[in-house]
């Protein structure tokens, strides 16, 4: 099998796009090629991606009204599943990806970006899981009801008691925890209080590119011990100070490799909330120039097979909800 057959072969999962915001922001639609960002629904078939999370994110313009913000994110997003059924599935439970993927559909999976999305309340939560959400990046920068952002680092401060609440809510409902984002403090204090394995939907190293979006090597090797993925971010900032490159994003894979091994290592591309992208990752249908990266860097098909899905895959087995067994979605205040 050659590199090109093997990228159509996996499973290919890209665990964070903004393409909801861009959607708003540029008036164009799914169904709609040549209008500007970087995903659309021809450009997700040609990038041979099977399972997307959709990204409502919670910008600082709209934290006042950050619970109306995310219902008017995920009302987009149910308009363009129905506009595009025969295009797209929604993913609420583990079998649903198995079924979008013999349908011939992509799989589309619900998060949102910035906890105050829930106005500081665990019925808010028990909603959007309602209404199938399934992730949650407990942060964006700042600092919400939840934890501190990165951008709070010099505080020190972690989760508050309500995002212990929440993480342990998530546990229970089958909700991906996402600690992109989070400060340092609540990383650690999320892999104390998760029964589960968490993600960074979209993040690096510091290692190779010190930016405070980036993990250290002890949050890597802590997250991957957990059994936890880490999504690779397009994001040329996150990449590179002066020289983003392919080549130097797969330097940031080979040290999680390195440090966590291939397990710990997926795609988390940021597409379409990045306004410059890295040369050679130009949008969502140039996935399969990774796949001839990591092909001619040495990676067994097997390694790629995982990176470009499969450890991704096998994080939402252990944490989606199974089919036969929906849990049961209580009122009652924890």
């Amino acid at each position: 099998m050659d590199w090109l057959s093997l990228h159509h072969h996996s499973l290919v999962v890209d665990a964070h796009c903004d393409v909801l915001t861009a959607m708003e922001i540029q008036n164009r639609h799914l169904s709609e090629e040549g209008k500007g960002g970087h995903v659309d629904l021809s450009r997700l078939r040609r990038g041979g991606v099977d399972v997307l999370f959709f990204a409502a994110f919670i910008a600082p313009a709209h934290r006042e009204r950050a619970v109306a913000r995310g219902m008017a994110l995920i009302d987009r997003f149910y308009s363009e599943l129905e506009a595009n059924g025969e295009e797209l599935m929604m993913i609420t439970c583990f079998e649903d990806i198995a079924a979008a993927r013999a349908a011939g559909k992509i799989g589309a999976l619900l998060a949102i970006e910035g906890g105050e999305a829930l106005g500081g309340s665990l019925e808010v939560l028990r909603m959007f899981y309602r209404l199938g959400v399934r992730s949650i990046t407990l942060t964006w920068n700042g600092r919400n009801e939840l934890a501190d952002g990165v951008a709070e680092e010099e505080t020190r401060g972690g989760l508050t008691r309500f995002g212990r609440e929440v993480v342990r809510e998530m546990n229970r409902l089958g909700m991906l925890v996402d600690v992109s984002h989070l400060s340092e403090a609540g990383f650690w204090d999320v892999l104390e209080v998760s029964s589960r394995p968490v993600i960074a939907s979209h993040a690096n190293t510091k290692h190779v590119c010190n930016h405070r979006r980036n993990l250290s090597d002890d949050q890597i090797r802590a997250l991957a011990a957990r059994g936890g993925v880490i999504g690779l971010c397009f994001c040329p900032e996150f990449v590179h100070p002066s020289e983003p490159s392919l080549d130097k994003l797969l330097d940031h894979l080979d040290h999680m490799v390195a440090l966590g091994g291939v397990g710990c290592v997926g795609i988390g591309s940021d597409f379409d909330g990045i306004k410059n992208v890295t040369p050679g990752l130009e949008d969502v249908s140039h996935l399969p120039s990774l796949t001839r990266a990591l092909w001619h860097r040495g990676y067994r098909a097997e390694e790629i097979s995982a990176i470009l899905g499969g450890n991704f895959l096998r994080v939402l087995h252990q944490v989606l909800p199974r089919q036969e067994q929906p849990p049961v979605v209580s009122n009652e205040v924890k």
